[in-house]
């Protein structure tokens, strides 16, 4: 199951579960109204014929899909991409991830700015609102194979904080500001 909670601002080591002291969980629910994130539990093994992943595709228009494997064995310049993932950022369209293997950690901000880290695991799918500053790391397993899915050809552009005038981002302010609400 996927946990989410608010994180201390103060990284030392970013692929540990840093929060609060009690950790200050928060429901799916509860991330969705505050930062628009959607997750999703698709079964993993068999994908292909998940009827919730196949609605997500035909409604969201997802037209292509690779996979990538981040581990210290299978992608190059492995502590420069982590690095690379880790810098605060957004993109133009929705990030979309479902895990296959492995596990890693997705942080994204709140209308406070304020971090909220999401653990995702085999089987979780996560889709990242196009313009919110998120980042994403590896847990201390340093290992996740996930797909990763487009609407038309990838556009796999991050765009480093601040990037407050563009487009996208105020598009997404608009978004949080009417408030996400659940149609699920």
């Amino acid at each position: 199951m996927v946990r989410a909670w608010y994180m201390a601002n103060i990284i030392d080591d970013q692929r540990k579960e840093h929060h609060r002291d009690p950790p200050q969980y928060i429901s799916l629910d509860e991330l969705y109204k505050a930062t628009g994130v959607e997750h999703f539990k698709i079964d993993h093994k068999n994908y292909d014929n998940d009827k919730t992943l196949t609605n997500l595709r035909s409604s969201r228009g997802y037209t292509y899909e690779d996979e990538i494997i981040c581990s210290k064995q299978c992608l190059q310049n492995y502590e420069e991409k982590l690095k690379s993932f880790f810098t605060e950022h957004l993109h133009t369209d929705e990030e979309i991830r479902l895990v296959l293997d492995g596990s890693g950690y997705f942080d994204v901000r709140d209308k406070n700015d304020q971090w909220i880290r999401i653990e995702v695991k085999e089987g979780d799918l996560i889709i990242i609102p196009s313009g919110i500053y998120h980042r994403f790391t590896l847990d201390l397993n340093d290992f996740i194979k996930a797909k990763r899915y487009f609407i038309g050809e990838p556009v796999w552009l991050p765009y480093n904080r601040p990037a407050d005038n563009m487009e996208c981002r105020q598009d997404y302010l608009k978004r949080l500001s009417g408030g996400f609400n659940l149609t699920k």
